[in-house]
């Protein structure tokens, strides 16, 4: 599914955040990068997705076999590629319906399958809502304008259970959601777990692992991933701390 080679990567003009990452995700897994503030996290996801505020001063990212070098965000998202961001943007204006319905059609325009009409957008973004325990009423609102932190981040899972990707990066998805939006979250999240898709979760803390349960735990520090394994990653950094771990 996805290839990072060696990648180096800094704020466009900026000094070096990434020093060399190596990772490898395999379809229909759940990988987790868990790391110290200022480790290269949010970065590594900023990369991915695109982001023209980042740039790659050596190494490679590989998605489905094809070098993710000089690909647009858009165009990014029309190959599979979501990311739920650690800090959900606001558009007064624009309703959550009319920009959940361009950005779904402009993926299928994009991949030459059929548009999504009005009628089951609501349907589908209704049931959706539902299931991430975001009111309907949300819907007809100016997109996050006025959401609380856990609307919000509610609001990205709905747009990743609609959007249906390939590949999803979710960063600090569980940040500033209480415990029973932490567990409704984690069931959609889950409900959308199979063999064609796989998920990166970036996070501090392992209490959303209890609910979502990943296949790979992966310790980011200093802009590189230092150490790799399981679940029990997590529960040992849990007890121990990251300072625990990287004297271990």
């Amino acid at each position: 599914m996805l290839t990072i080679d060696n990648v180096h990567a800094c704020v466009t003009g900026g000094e070096a955040i990434l020093k060399g990452v190596h990772l490898q995700i395999k379809p229909g897994t759940v990988n987790v990068i868990m790391g110290p503030n200022g480790s290269g996290k949010s970065t590594l996801s900023n990369v991915l997705a695109g982001s023209p505020d980042y740039e790659i001063t050596d190494g490679s990212i590989t998605y489905k076999g094809k070098n993710l070098a000089g690909i647009e965000p858009h165009e990014r998202v029309a190959m599979g590629l979501f990311m739920a961001f650690q800090y959900p943007v606001s558009l007064p204006g624009v309703s959550t319906l009319s920009f959940l319905q361009a950005s779904i059609n402009q993926v299928a325009k994009i991949q030459g399958k059929p548009l999504l009409d009005a009628y089951d957008l609501i349907q589908k973004a209704e049931q959706a809502a539902e299931k991430v325990g975001l009111d309907k009423r949300f819907l007809q609102r100016s997109f996050n304008e006025g959401f609380s932190g856990g609307e919000k981040k509610r609001n990205e899972v709905l747009q990743m259970m609609l959007m249906q990707p390939d590949f999803a990066i979710l960063d600090e998805t569980d940040s500033g959601l209480d415990i029973d939006a932490l567990k409704t979250v984690s069931a959609s999240i889950e409900s959308m777990r199979c063999a064609t898709r796989s998920f990166l979760i970036i996070t501090h803390y392992n209490r959303i692992l209890k609910y979502v349960k990943p296949d790979f735990v992966h310790v980011m520090s200093q802009g590189k991933i230092i150490k790799s394994g399981g679940y029990e990653l997590a529960n040992r950094l849990e007890k121990e701390g990251y300072s625990g771990l990287m004297e271990g």
